[in-house]
């Protein structure tokens, strides 16, 4: 398979499902308020593109700063979990029982405390992306191999000279994984918290058109979340590879 072939396999899989998704619509007469062709929502998508720019970059901006949120208590957390068994041990069933929680449940509860507006969004865009980092930060510093730790030992390395020299890089590409993982989940986090309590987003814009019985717009909706999350995940993959490519080696080389 040669390089252009490679990366032009997403596109042409992208445009086949478009096309058998109008096709689909078209020979079997699918209502438009239950499901509109991509052309009328892409038609929509033109027609109302202020309010979607609009709407879009509230969404995106609630997305990063929860997501930027989640990096910072995500690392400092799993720093301090993964540092120590024992820690790890203790912490892990409440990490656990903290992600098995239902955020849509919690919105309600932010609201309660912050109001409608951009704050729940943010919060949930934070909660929902948080549990991600910490794991994979917490596990990347944890599988550090006891004979890796003894050989550092025995050459004068002090506890936090094994942490920020070989821990930390060595948990990298876990921590890279985590933000591909974590940044589409906040996108689902702010969306989720604007569709129940906010005034603006892509989100609120989504339930206004559904009240109103334009599924084009939802969908157009869709859409551009859709693509703002495959460019936040490329944008963490071209990171990832440029600060990893140790860690790819073996990969690029089969």
């Amino acid at each position: 398979m040669t390089p252009t072939f490679r990366k032009s396999v997403p596109w042409l899989t992208s445009i086949g499902l478009f096309v058998v998704w109008e096709l689909g619509c078209l020979l079997l007469q699918v209502p438009e308020y239950i499901l509109p062709r991509p052309s009328a929502s892409i038609m929509a998508g033109w027609e109302f593109r202020d309010a979607i720019w609009m709407h879009a970059v509230q969404t995106l901006y609630t997305t990063v700063v929860g997501f930027g949120i989640a990096v910072v208590f995500g690392v400092l957390l799993g720093v301090f979990v993964g540092s120590s068994k024992a820690i790890y041990d203790a912490l892990n069933p409440l990490l656990i029982g903290f992600n098995a929680v239902p955020k849509v449940a919690v919105v309600p509860v932010l609201v309660m405390w912050f109001g409608i507006g951009t704050v729940p969004a943010v919060l949930t865009a934070f909660l929902i992306s948080f549990f991600p980092i910490v794991v994979n930060v917490a596990t990347g510093l944890a599988t550090l191999e006891p004979e890796l730790r003894d050989v550092l030992r025995s050459l004068g390395a002090k506890r936090r000279d094994i942490l920020f020299k070989v821990g930390f890089p060595r948990s990298l590409p876990f921590f890279f994984a985590s933000l591909k993982v974590a940044i589409t989940l906040a996108f689902v986090g702010s969306v989720m918290a604007e569709t129940v309590a906010s005034n603006a987003g892509v989100g609120y814009l989504m339930m206004s058109a559904s009240s109103r019985f334009q599924m084009p717009l939802v969908f157009a909706g869709l859409l551009v979340i859709a693509a703002m999350g495959i460019i936040m995940y490329e944008l963490f993959s071209v990171i990832e590879r440029r600060s990893t490519q140790w860690a790819h080696r073996g990969q690029q080389g089969a």
